[in-house]
């Protein structure tokens, strides 16, 4: 069954570049107004007239940090005062950071969890009770990451297996609302993500486009008895399952292997 979003409201993090944009295209496509939120506010009004264009439906921005304890109350409180009300939400904002533990910026850390974890959580727990009057979807980005452990990128990998659990649990207590939940994992993608963390160490083999990744999302929405979570890309899908027949210590040592061995100093 399609997912029906005419005359829905979706808001999307992270909206200025890679995933986030693809979401956008989609998600008007179907019909829905959307709200656009990241920091760059030039990117967002750019894109927002695109798809007022194209798609003719309404699009708001707003710029904000996301990163920083109390940003989503602050988003919760600024669509309140516009009078917007939300059907769909879409959690794509997030980053990662490389190295060895010991030698991450500690700021940088902290706002790394706080965007990938904290304000995932904040704003799925203040726009619950909007999207569960409608029948819309509530969407995060995960990564093949949430499926192993990632030395050289610790921090991250575990923020991105919060993500898949938590997301799962969700779509679990949503069963029987009109809800739609969904983690999408993608691996190595084609956006933004490798400038941010400063490396390429992460990306292994083939990189997909985000219109493949967002594809895989859709398609799985789009289900009426659609799974809780979905890894997008064959090979992919495959190494993720793969690594759970290995023990932990495999595992953990497997992904140092791929992930160029990062090591803390002894």
């Amino acid at each position: 069954m399609t997912l029906d979003l005419r005359g829905g409201t979706t808001l999307i993090t992270g909206a200025s570049a890679g995933l986030g944009v693809e979401f956008a295209r989609r998600f008007a496509s179907r019909g829905s107004n959307l709200v656009l939120v990241a920091r760059r506010v030039d990117r967002l009004e750019a894109l927002a007239a695109e798809l007022r264009a194209s798609a003719g439906v309404a699009v708001e921005v707003v710029a904000a940090d996301l990163g920083i304890a109390g940003a989503a109350a602050a988003l919760h409180g600024e669509l309140d005062r516009r009078g917007i009300r939300v059907t769909s939400l879409v959690n794509n904002a997030g980053f990662g950071t490389h190295g060895a533990f010991d030698t991450v910026d500690p700021e940088r850390m902290t706002s790394e969890i706080q965007l990938n974890v904290g304000t995932l959580v904040e704003l799925s727990r203040l726009f619950m009770p909007q999207l569960l009057r409608g029948r819309g979807a509530l969407v995060t980005v995960a990564s093949t990451a949430a499926y192993q452990p990632t030395p050289g990128m610790a921090v991250y990998g575990a923020t991105k297996a919060f993500v898949l659990s938590f997301t799962e649990a969700l779509w679990a207590e949503a069963r029987g609302t009109g809800l739609r939940v969904l983690a999408v994992s993608p691996g190595a993608t084609k956006t933004e993500f490798f400038d941010v963390v400063g490396t390429d160490a992460a990306s292994v083999g083939r990189q997909q486009t985000p219109e493949q990744v967002i594809d895989t999302a859709f398609r799985e929405l789009d289900r009426s008895n659609g799974r809780p979570s979905v890894i997008s890309g064959r090979v992919n899908h495959l190494m993720a399952l793969g690594i759970r027949l290995l023990s932990r210590r495999a595992a953990a040592l497997t992904s140092a292997r791929v992930l160029h061995d990062v090591r803390m100093p002894g």
